[in-house]
């Protein structure tokens, strides 16, 4: 492709509304445009990356043995209804009416459509195993979209649904799924992790995120070196102490905190490790108040708060609530002298906990030197309720965790029977016996995709694309194109050759200035730039750079191509 006939639209600043380097390169670049919030125009430089993705994508799933289809962006609100997910959804649903006033909603994913399509058409175990995938436009409302199209209303996204005959096949559909995967990002040039994850709204009984590993990633992921383990923070299971709890040493005492409603603060003040503290976190749940403990160092953690027996229907207590039950604002409270209708979970970590520092529940007054038995009633649950961090024993037993941040750009599914089950979806076995068909799901984000790879491959010039997803893979730079026949000539006969060998190239033929042309092909991240200038012509040279060196090499016009097609198939 010559630049004189193709759109390239870069800029020298982002735009003010560009907030990650994702964004702020793709926008410079002139890879997308902002049409409205979260919705963007993919412009031919963005597109080419985008189908060099898909095609991987493509690749792989047929060769795992999924059936491409394609199914309607537009949906009928009556199977969303089967599933409950037409009210549980929520506000993420972009909702419409036809003519006729019927409901529908623009898909943000395809169970329910993909499972009606099974539920008519498949009637015997000898259909199955079976998997259909599409890669396709969805819509979800974001509240608040942000990061460019990393989190964007409108996507473009793989998904993939197996169906199977019982929990055993499942699985083996889900492997498949997983290897595909591993496969895919490999080839895509990225360094990433697959990780346990939580299944929440999709649901299921078994999940694993594919992470992009970068700095900028909004998800926490921990991961032992010593071994295979790699989790999502939400998913890591913080280990119980081996030690047991400690006989208590001091007495229970008041201590006077005034404004004083933080536990970093209480500990600054006491002269004590954070770790000495304890936090309260009141929850409202099965109907009553509740307080959970954490470690003052310590997080809780909402998804696995969520999985507390009865807490299907839990949230923050409200500040009036709490006063009514304990009789004190937030900031000072504890479990010591705490009534028996207040349910009392703590973490695993607070359970061994002794002569700790925790809320007196009086206003601006702490307690130190607290005992469980002693001073306040054993705990009535021990679970794990928190984040783990750097340092955490592994939960497979092999070494510690080191917690690093991650972009999801995949994400399996082990459904089980969650969708088929709710629309009737189901097969006659050998003996004419009818079951519920076994389900997964896998998405890969694609737009996605193309985000994260730029956010871990990026510097102080632009994009640093990794190869199998550059748009262009060579890029000829000819100093004076527009008026040195001998530099037009040569890079002309040079840019006809590669295309002849299947080389995506571009011809940068616009006559611009070194600076301006350099700094434009940095920009759009372009692995390889055969410079072309009269000097090095008269030397018989031209000069060879990889995108991510600081400098070239000179190398003779003669063996341009012979080193160009070496370096390609490293």
């Amino acid at each position: 492709m010559r630049v004189s006939r193709f759109l390239l639209t870069t800029l020298k600043e982002a735009p003010a509304e560009a907030d990650v380097v994702s964004q702020q390169l793709m926008l410079r670049a002139g890879l997308i445009k902002k049409v409205s919030s979260g919705i963007y125009s993919w412009l031919p430089l963005g597109l080419i990356t985008l189908r060099k993705v898909e095609a991987i994508i493509r690749e792989e799933m047929n060769r795992a043995g999924a059936l491409e289809c394609y199914l309607p962006h537009v949906l009928p609100a009556e199977l969303w209804q089967e599933t409950g997910r037409w009210d549980k959804f929520g506000p993420l649903l972009l909702k419409i009416k036809d003519r006729q006033g019927r409901d529908f909603l623009f898909g943000p994913t395809h169970e329910e459509a993909v499972t009606d399509i099974v539920r008519r058409d498949v009637r015997s175990y000898r259909q199955l195993p079976l998997n259909l995938y599409q890669i396709q436009v969805k819509f979800r409302d974001e509240i608040r979209p942000r990061f460019g199209v990393m989190r964007g209303r409108e996507f473009l996204m793989k998904d993939a649904y197996s169906f199977d005959v019982d929990r055993e096949s499942l699985m083996r559909s889900y492997r498949a799924m997983y290897d595909a995967y591993t496969r895919i990002f490999s080839r895509l040039g990225l360094k990433f992790r697959a990780v346990e994850a939580d299944t929440g709204a999709i649901g299921g009984f078994a999940s694993h995120e594919f992470q992009v590993l970068a700095d900028s990633g909004e998800d926490a992921i921990a991961w032992c070196p010593q071994s295979d383990y790699a989790a999502n923070v939400e998913q890591a299971e913080g280990v119980a102490p081996t030690t047991p709890r400690a006989a208590p040493a001091e007495a229970m005492r008041k201590v006077a905190t005034p404004g004083m409603s933080t536990c970093e603060d209480v500990a600054k003040l006491l002269g004590l490790p954070l770790a000495r503290t304890v936090k309260c976190l009141m929850v409202h749940a099965g109907g009553k108040v509740q307080m959970l403990l954490v470690r003052g160092d310590h997080m809780g953690n909402e998804v696995k708060i969520g999985k507390l027996p009865g807490f299907g229907d839990w949230r923050w207590a409200h500040e009036s609530e709490i006063a009514e039950a304990l009789g004190c604002r937030p900031g000072y409270l504890g479990p010591v002298g705490m009534p028996a209708t207040v349910p009392l979970i703590v973490d695993r970590q607070v359970a061994v906990m002794a002569d700790f520092v925790c809320g007196a529940n009086e206003p601006d007054v702490h307690l130190a030197g607290v005992n469980f038995g002693r001073d306040c009633r054993e705990p009535d649950l021990v679970m794990d309720l928190r984040n783990v961090v750097d340092g955490d024993p592994s939960p497979d037993g092999n070494g510690t965790l080191e917690i690093v941040r991650g972009i999801e750009v995949g994400h399996v599914f082990a459904l089980g029977s969650v969708y088929s089950a709710a629309m009737n979806a189901t097969f006659l076995d050998a003996q004419g016996q009818s079951h519920v068909i076994e389900m997964g799901c896998y998405g890969i984000g694609v737009t996605r995709v193309v985000a994260a790879a730029i956010e871990q491959n990026h510097d102080e010039r632009g994009i640093a694309w990794p190869a199998p997803m550059a748009p262009f893979t060579v890029a000829i730079a000819p100093i004076g194109y527009d008026r040195n026949e001998a530099v037009r000539n040569v890079a002309d006969a040079l840019y006809d050759r590669l295309v002849a060998a299947g080389i995506d190239v571009l011809l940068d033929d616009r006559g611009e200035r070194p600076g301006v042309m350099f700094a434009d092909l940095e920009l759009i991240g372009i692995p390889w730039r055969v410079t072309i200038g009269d000097r090095g012509l008269k030397e018989g040279n031209v000069e060879l750079q990889a995108r991510r060196d600081a400098k070239g090499e000179s190398v003779p016009l003669a063996d341009v191509e012979r080193v160009l097609h070496a370096r390609l198939a490293h």
